[in-house]
């Protein structure tokens, strides 16, 4: 489904990516381990054609991510479901509308909307947030919006940076249980993280990245760096 073939990396200060290359099939949970800096979040970035690599090529399925025109890259994107470490949730939009804003943007009517979001809640064991406004929550139940909101569309990856980053150990465990449920319904999961509870709880594949380089690569992994 995804194919990283020799990807490297160059920004002013220095290699960020250096040589990697590897692959996701689909239905596969992977998480991608290392320091802060080691390049995971750039790794993304490139899958999103949000950066471009200094050499190699990144492949969604058949397609060159970063030789695509920009309507088949938008249709990539719209495969691809984000959550990002500090939520990105419209303030002023109730969770209610912040879903339903990420469905409108994909182009799905009112119908699909009101049939789609409650659903979504409900899989995220948010059915009764629905208008309350981010403010409202807890870290743990924002993070769980930014998911509902990554799955709403049906994406076949979700690609999380960093999701628990800014969690106590107990709304972390909530979200890889639901990152968990959503890779058994079927979809593919990359995640990417430094937190040694989280990875050795998964017992899915790791993949170990230090200064840029991918240094293990381990089918049942534990995090060891």
């Amino acid at each position: 489904m995804i194919y990283y073939d020799k990807i490297s990396k160059i920004y002013t200060g220095g290699m960020a990516l250096e040589d990697i290359t590897f692959s996701v099939e689909p239905g596969e949970f992977v998480s991608i381990v290392g320091h802060s800096g080691a390049g995971k979040t750039t790794l993304m970035k490139i899958l999103l054609a949000e950066e471009q690599p200094t050499e190699g090529t990144v492949f969604f399925q058949s397609a060159n991510v970063h030789e695509v025109s920009p309507k088949t890259l938008n249709e990539i994107r719209r495969r691809i479901g984000t959550v990002f470490q500090d939520f990105r949730l419209l303030p002023h939009k109730t969770v209610y509308e912040n879903i339903a804003f990420a469905m409108e943007a994909a182009g799905r009517v009112d119908d699909e909307i009101a049939s789609d979001v409650p659903h979504v809640l409900e899989l995220v064991d948010l059915g009764d947030k629905m208008e309350a406004f981010p403010g409202e929550l807890s870290g743990g139940q924002q993070q769980r919006v930014a998911i509902a909101r990554a799955l709403v569309n049906q994406p076949d990856v979700i690609v999380a940076d960093e999701p628990t980053g800014n969690l106590d150990p107990v709304n972390t465990f909530e979200i890889v249980q639901i990152l968990k449920k959503v890779n058994d319904l079927g979809t593919t999961v990359i995640l990417t993280t430094h937190n040694k509870g989280v990875i050795d709880s998964l017992k899915k594949r790791v993949i170990t990245m230090d200064r840029g380089r991918i240094i293990r690569d381990d089918k049942e992994g534990k995090y060891i760096l």
